[in-house]
């Protein structure tokens, strides 16, 4: 498939699993968002070898939708404006800075992406993340509204106001860590509009770069009905919906493509190494 290869929006709900209302409204909005979140996992395979994995619609829909594979926020989250753009959302690209394990978010650029959604009649827009992958992901989207506690499918989260001395305002999406009973700040952003060039220059960045933590090691997430599974090279963290938190090391390589296959979804490319 190529760059020209349209969007198809049939084959994608046939891959997230959904047969609900396609209206564009919330209702829609919060199930598809929930759906991809449950169906695609979140891998980092093409940068693991430090390649920018192409961020063409066609070679989206051929890896995350027509084969067993996943990706990382921009494939994930481009993928899914271009299902809410062709049910007639109107969709502005943001562009955060991930606090999560971070002392000071201004250290960190901008190298995640985000959605904010516009639903005709709502007050609000929505903040929308079908790839951040973590335990402390969006499940659903939330209205961008500061001091209100969202619950959305088991995960609480939170828009909280940062002060900076900028002209325009910093929200922080933080989430609540049962393990630890703490909220947790994920990431920053600002509303202003980014551009798919921008990203090119990002993912080339996130892809290639021996600084980027995706280029050295494996790291393999994905949201399940009950949980969530994480595996960084071979240590594989089970988090269930109750806090509660298994960790197991994995023999070697023919069990961590067992892992994978079985409990990621995922079908490694034939001759391509887990290692970097």
């Amino acid at each position: 498939m190529s760059e020209t290869t349209p969007f198809d929006l049939d084959a994608y709900l046939r891959r997230i699993g959904w047969d609900g209302p396609l209206g564009a409204d919330p209702a829609t909005l919060r199930g598809l968002h929930l759906a991809h979140s449950l169906s695609i996992p979140f891998e980092n395979l093409e940068a693991l070898h430090s390649r920018a994995p192409s961020l063409a619609p066609g070679d989206l829909m051929a890896k995350l939708v027509e084969s067993r594979r996943g990706g990382y926020c921009y494939e994930h989250n481009l993928l899914f404006s271009y299902a809410l753009q062709a049910l007639g959302f109107r969709v502005t690209m943001l562009a955060a800075r991930v606090a999560l394990g971070a002392d000071r978010v201004e250290s960190r650029p901008r190298s995640h992406m985000a959605l904010l959604v516009t639903v005709d009649g709502d007050p609000s827009p929505y903040l929308a993340d079908v790839g951040f992958g973590t335990v402390g992901a969006l499940l659903e989207p939330v209205p961008l509204t500061a001091g209100t506690e969202f619950h959305g499918a088991g995960r609480r989260h939170r828009l909280v106001p940062a002060s900076h001395g900028g002209p325009l305002p910093v929200w922080t999406l933080e989430a609540y860590d049962r393990t630890g009973g703490e909220w947790v700040a994920q990431y920053a952003f600002t509303v202003e509009p980014f551009e798919p060039a921008d990203y090119e220059m990002f993912n080339w960045f996130v892809g290639t770069s021996p600084r980027s933590p995706f280029t050295r090691r494996l790291y393999i997430q994905r949201t399940t009905s009950d949980g969530h599974l994480l595996l960084e090279d071979r240590l594989l963290t089970e988090t269930g919906d109750d806090g509660t938190v298994r960790k197991r090391e994995l023999a070697g390589e023919a069990e961590v493509r067992r892992v994978l296959d079985v409990d990621f979804g995922i079908a490694v490319p034939e001759g391509m190494s887990l290692t970097p």
